[in-house]
């Protein structure tokens, strides 16, 4: 499953894939942006990128994705954000 909802991640255009890896999308970046503006207005502030990371999955697939879908999807989300963090950080 997880494979099939990677490909639908880079099909929705949420992520792109090359020989280095899978990389996010300026769509992604600005759902995660939306994501993380929203929980800093309504107080949710903190490390834990998980969070913004669901938020913005819901923003984007609403109830089209089931929880257990959306937490594979994290789990997909999660590497790639923590690596871009890093590349940035460089």
């Amino acid at each position: 499953m997880t494979g099939n909802l990677e490909a639908r991640l880079v099909d929705d255009g949420l992520l792109r894939s090359d020989r280095s890896g899978l990389h996010s999308t300026r769509r992604w970046q600005g759902a995660m942006a939306r994501a993380a503006l929203r929980l800093v207005r309504a107080g949710i502030d903190g490390d834990d990128l998980r969070l913004p990371i669901a938020a913005a999955l819901v923003e984007l697939y609403g109830d089209t994705l089931d929880d257990a879908a959306i937490i594979d999807a994290m789990a997909i989300m999660l590497p790639v954000e923590l690596a871009e963090l890093d590349i940035a950080r460089a």
